[in-house]
């Protein structure tokens, strides 16, 4: 039996069910575009999947619309899979366990997918249905937006005539999107020399965090768990020598990390008659550890005070264990990975003044790992200004030089610059009018869309961005709004009958 047979638009929420019963976080996304594929098949439907396994299917128009513009409505197939740490599902291989409450469907334990698992849906289902008239569909799924819109820089649209496109990765209804900011990925990298260390192992961990999308909720200003782990650090160098073992924190660049952690080997500490090593004899275990325990109940409560209002559930805790010997980075490759972490800015960067509350350039660490030799830290840069965007580059550049460890930029992609005359949008907010008696919101978001790589492809792109109610995109809090859904699908049938 289905979960969401009986949910309405039971087309949508059939295809969106089968969506969430298929692995497809980014890179793994083969069975999700074999499914697409499957469906044109069984549908009669014109297909074609490139090498990057981007799929197009293609619906002619109706009796009566042959000579009316085609449209290319378009979404993403791949989805950011994060999961609670006790949660057992291997995303990789196994589907979501889908639920419903009241007005919202979410997955258990799991992020849901909604970005963009519902444009796909919708997409589907209106190839799928005969009930409405239309012109020619083009419907243009891609492949890890996610990770860096490999997808829309791969794709071929020599088989489409369409100008006009109805982007449907968008998370608030009633906001139509007109225009993007730009991105770059600045991921930094560094091998380095282990070596048999003696000292006293722990477990740092920061966690509790909201996260979050890091352009649409970047200037909530959430508590960042790499950057405040950067930051617990450095506060125990003040009164230890450690080295370190591992570095791990977050799942994707563009998602705001909830938890990271630090493995440290404590090999001496500033007493109060001098300093001591592990190795000495009269080394006081707990004198040590006192400090350090200390230390991070001091940091535990001067976070939970900063973030009180922004990220309240906020945790620093620390675990010590016997003495013991690891393989660990040096202490002085590992003071200088701390002072350069800590100097790692995050967050708003600055503010636009074109568009009063709208973020103009920004930065994420999103993915740190460090362990057995080698150290990464992603970050995601984003701005409405080139200019700001390459100056942040450089910026992080030059820490990368101070800190002797290679910086490469990878994944950048353009803004998508508002248009003025949009025949598109005014045939939009038009309907929406008659619909709703009401006026849509028009807006430019901080957060990447891939509709600025396809307007460098199709000349004359016409393109506006919708979709249904959603919350907490790429957290395991994700959930999407049901009656939105429905308004949503709609809103698209009467959009395509009167284009």
């Amino acid at each position: 039996m289905r979960v969401w047979e009986n949910l309405e638009p039971k087309a949508v929420f059939h295809y969106f069910e089968d969506i969430c019963n298929i692995p497809h976080g980014s890179g793994n996304v083969e069975k999700i575009s074999n499914y697409l594929v499957d469906f044109a098949k069984e549908h009669n439907l014109e297909y074609y999947q490139d090498e990057t396994l981007n799929v197009i299917i293609i619906k002619e128009a109706t009796p009566g619309y042959e000579d009316h513009e085609p449209v290319m409505i378009q979404g993403h197939m791949d989805m950011v899979a994060v999961k609670k740490p006790d949660c057992d599902i291997n995303m990789k291989e196994e589907g979501l366990r889908i639920q419903t409450d009241g007005d919202r469907v979410y997955a258990e334990g799991t992020s849901l997918g909604g970005d963009d698992g519902i444009a796909v849906a919708y997409g589907l289902a209106l190839l799928d249905s005969k009930e409405y008239k239309h012109p020619r569909i083009e419907l243009v799924v891609t492949v890890d937006e996610e990770t860096g819109m490999d997808g829309a820089r791969a794709i071929d649209f020599a088989p489409c005539r369409a100008h006009t496109l109805l982007n449907l990765d968008s998370e608030e209804e009633g906001i139509f999107l007109a225009g993007c900011a730009g991105g770059a990925r600045v991921n930094y990298e560094l091998n380095y020399d282990q070596n048999k260390v003696k000292g006293m192992p722990c477990k740092i961990r920061v966690a509790g965090l909201l996260g979050g999308h890091s352009g649409a909720e970047i200037h909530k200003e959430r508590g960042n768990a790499v950057c405040l782990l950067a930051r617990v650090l450095p506060e125990l160098a003040c009164g230890v020598t450690f080295c370190i073992e591992s570095l791990e924190g977050g799942l994707a660049d563009n998602a705001i990390p909830r938890e990271a952690a630090a493995g440290i080997l404590v090999t001496g500490y500033k007493a109060k008659d001098g300093n001591c090593r592990i190795d000495d004899q009269d080394f006081k275990e707990s004198e040590c550890g006192l400090l350090i325990e200390n230390t991070i109940a001091r940091l535990n409560k001067e976070l939970q005070n900063e973030l009180a209002e922004k990220d309240p559930g906020v945790l620093a805790e620390i675990t010590l264990e016997s003495i013991g010997e690891r393989d660990c980075m040096s202490e002085e490759r590992s003071l200088v990975i701390t002072s350069f972490l800590n100097t790692i800015p995050y967050g708003v960067q600055a503010m636009s003044g074109a568009m009063e509350g709208m973020v103009e350039t920004s930065l994420n660490p999103g993915i740190l790992k460090c362990s057995q030799g080698h150290f990464h830290l992603g970050i995601s840069v984003r701005s409405s200004l080139d200019s700001a965007k390459y100056a942040l580059i450089n910026k992080l550049k030059s820490l990368a030089h101070l800190g002797g460890i290679s910086a490469e930029v990878t994944g950048e992609y353009p803004g998508w610059a508002y248009r003025k005359d949009s025949p598109l949008r005014d045939k939009m907010v038009q309907i929406y009018e008659e619909m709703y008696h009401q006026k849509p919101e028009i807006q430019a978001i901080h957060a990447g869309l891939e509709c600025g790589l396809f307007a460098q492809k199709i000349e004359d792109l016409d393109c506006v961005s919708l979709g249904p109610d959603m919350k907490n995109i790429h957290t395991t809090e994700e959930e999407l709004s049901i009656s939105s859904t429905e308004r949503v699908w709609k809103y698209l049938i009467r959009l395509l009958e009167e284009m």
